[in-house]
């Protein structure tokens, strides 16, 4: 029989030669979870596919599957919606790691929904809201019952709703009123035929700890991420980068700004901050004293209804 004295203890507490249980340190314990996380998912279910778009969160994602599985391979192909408006530098992250650890990589282009005509271009440019109907066309030729997201729960209050495992109907949709409780991380992948379950590993993860993962773990991130000079113009309330997809207008000058990202992903939605934040350490320090989510404050997207995120989730946007 065990006793209290066979646990790990730890003697660093404040008192002299105080002994406590062990236990892991917060980025240790993220961790963890996660890597559980990916594996209950590899034997639960048949067809898993892990979204890569080459942004941070997708790239910490990546790094916590290669952990999960080593020294085997992953055990699932990457899948990106690409706008057609990425910023470059991301989409030759995205191709290089991509290729670097031999993983098949799929690719959905907005663009090829639009020239057969399943999708029209937008007034204002924006290709964000245009990614749902190339995600749920991709889920279902490639039969995937499981598909791996970046999203965490500090990002938007839509998002903060969701489960680890948030089941989604034969359409995609995302009903609030399905989401099951998971206690003591116990997942319930159950779902029916045509259905499938989106899964966040990252749930419980802040940006404030994704990045200092990242300074733990020396994981590269794309530049942009970093301070960096790049012709810039004001729209919104955001620093956009000029390009085809219709900025800036006449009336919007383009100046040349020492700004990073925050996060990436549609050029025409995505902004800029004004940042000297030049490596990790700066950025964690930012961050740290940053009042604003990442999405709150860089994402127009986000900016368009009280409930625009949670209106496109219902509709099958991750």
């Amino acid at each position: 029989m065990s006793t209290a004295t066979d646990s790990p203890v730890r003697a660093d507490g404040p008192g002299h030669g105080a002994q406590r249980p062990y236990a892991l340190a917060h980025l240790e314990a993220l961790e963890a979870e996660s890597v559980h996380i990916f594996r209950e998912v590899a034997g639960e279910f048949e067809r898993p596919v892990i979204l890569f778009s080459g942004g941070k969160d997708s790239i910490v994602m990546l790094h916590l599957a290669l952990k999960a599985f080593a020294p085997a391979p992953v055990p699932f192909s990457l899948l990106h919606v690409d706008t057609g408006h990425n910023f470059p530098e991301v989409i030759a992250y995205r191709d290089r790691v991509a290729a670097e650890h031999r993983l098949r990589l799929r690719v959905a282009r907005v663009q090829d929904f639009i020239d057969d005509g399943r999708l029209r271009e937008r007034p204002d440019g924006t290709r964000n809201p245009l990614q749902t109907v190339p995600l749920l066309d991709a889920i279902q030729t490639g039969r995937f019952d499981a598909v791996f997201g970046g999203g965490r729960r500090d990002e938007e209050k839509a998002r903060a709703k969701e489960r680890v495992f948030s089941p989604r109907d034969e359409f995609g949709a995302w009903d609030p009123r399905r989401q099951r409780p998971e206690l003591w991380q116990l997942y319930n992948g159950r779902h029916a035929p045509g259905e499938h379950v989106r899964v966040f590993p990252l749930s419980d993860w802040t940006e404030l700890d994704v990045w200092q993962y990242i300074a733990r773990e020396e994981i590269e991130l794309p530049r942009i991420y970093y301070a960096h000079e790049r012709e810039v113009f004001a729209r919104g309330g955001m620093w956009l980068t000029a390009g085809e997809w219709g900025g800036p207008k006449a009336s919007e000058p383009v100046e040349r700004r020492l700004i990073r990202y925050r996060t990436v992903g549609d050029m025409s939605c995505t902004g800029a901050v004004d940042s000297d934040a030049a490596t990790v350490t700066d950025v964690i320090a930012e961050i740290a004293a940053s009042r604003l989510t990442e999405r709150g404050a860089t994402r127009a997207d986000d900016k368009m209804s009280e409930a625009a995120m949670e209106d496109r989730k219902r509709e099958g946007y991750f």
